[in-house]
C-alpha cells in the first residue's frame, strides 16, 4: 500500500526531470517530507487541449480519488490507493484507468514493518536522488461550477525484497514506461500494470524515525536512516540493512 509519501522537488525541477511544463501556477505545495491523505500533491499528465498539441505537464491534485458521480468528498481518505489487478473493472477507478492516467512523483514513500509490539516505519527510495514515478489515476468532481480533482496511487502485490515490509507496494513506473501510462488515447494499459523487478532490486529500504508516525511531524530529518539496536529491532527479516 502507499499511505504516506514524501515529494520535496519544486514544479520546476520535476518538470525538468519529467519532460513536463509547469502548469501549476501558484497552487504547487512546498516540499512536504509526509505527505498524508487528502493534501494536495503534483503529479505529471498528458492532455490535448482542442485544436492544441498533445501536452504533458506539472499540476496540482487532491490525494484521495473521489469519482465524479460522489455526493461529496467524504470518502476520498478511504481511496488513496487503487489495486493495479481491479482498476481496470472496479466502477469507481475503471473510467479514470482507461482515460485519466498519471504519474505521481516521489522522493520515496514509507512503509511500517510488523515487530513485537510496535511498527518500525522504513522509508523506501532510490537513494540516488532521482524520483519514483508511482502510477496514478486521477478524477474531476465538480461542486457549483469548482472542480477538484483528485488521484489515487496504484498498488501491486510486493515483490523481491520489498516482500519483508509489506505485501503491497505501489506500482513503480520505469521512464520507458511513462509515455505510453500516460498517452490519453490508449484506453486499455493492462500490459502496464505488472510491477518492474528491475525498479524494486534498485530500491533502498532505510529504517526511519517513528516521528514519521504523527502527520504533525514534517522535516527532512524523518527521510533518514536510523540504527536499529537490538531492543528496537524488528523480526529477521531476508535482507540485511547497515
Amino acid at each position: 500500500m502507499c499511505g504516506r509519501y514524501a515529494s520535496t522537488k519544486d514544479p520546476a525541477l520535476l518538470a525538468a526531470e519529467f519532460d513536463a511544463v509547469d502548469a501549476t501556477g501558484d497552487e504547487a505545495p512546498g516540499a512536504d517530507y509526509n505527505i498524508a491523505p487528502t493534501k494536495h500533491v503534483m503529479a505529471v499528465v498528458e492532455r490535448k487541449p482542442e485544436d492544441e498539441e498533445l501536452e504533458r505537464s506539472i499540476r496540482v491534485m487532491r490525494w484521495g480519488l473521489v469519482p465524479h458521480w460522489a455526493k461529496d468528498l467524504s470518502g476520498a481518505a478511504k481511496m488513496i490507493n487503487a489495486r493495479a489487478e481491479s482498476v481496470l473493472t472496479k466502477p469507481a477507478y475503471k473510467q479514470s484507468a482507461m482515460k485519466r492516467r498519471c504519474i505521481l512523483p516521489a522522493d520515496g514513500w514509507y512503509e511500517w514493518q510488523p515487530g513485537e509490539g510496535r511498527k518500525q516505519p522504513y522509508f523506501i527510495t532510490l537513494g540516488d536522488g532521482a524520483s519514483l514515478a508511482m502510477a496514478g489515476i486521477w478524477s474531476v468532481w465538480w461542486k457549483d461550477d469548482v472542480p477538484t480533482v483528485t488521484c489515487a496511487v496504484l498498488t501491486t502485490d510486493a515483490i523481491g525484497a520489498m516482500t519483508e515490509v509489506h505485501h503491497r507496494m505501489p506500482l513503480l513506473l520505469p521512464r520507458d514506461r511513462w509515455s505510453a501510462w500516460l498517452d490519453p488515447t490508449s484506453l486499455d494499459p493492462s500490459e502496464l500494470l505488472a510491477p518492474d523487478p528491475s525498479i524494486v532490486d534498485a530500491l533502498e529500504l532505510r529504517p526511519v524515525s517513528m516521528a514519521v508516525n504523527s502527520v504533525k511531524n514534517n522535516n527532512p530529518s524523518l527521510m533518514e536512516r536510523v540504527s536499529l539496536n537490538e531492543e528496537e529491532k524488528p523480526a529477521p527479516t531476508l535482507f540485511e540493512l547497515s
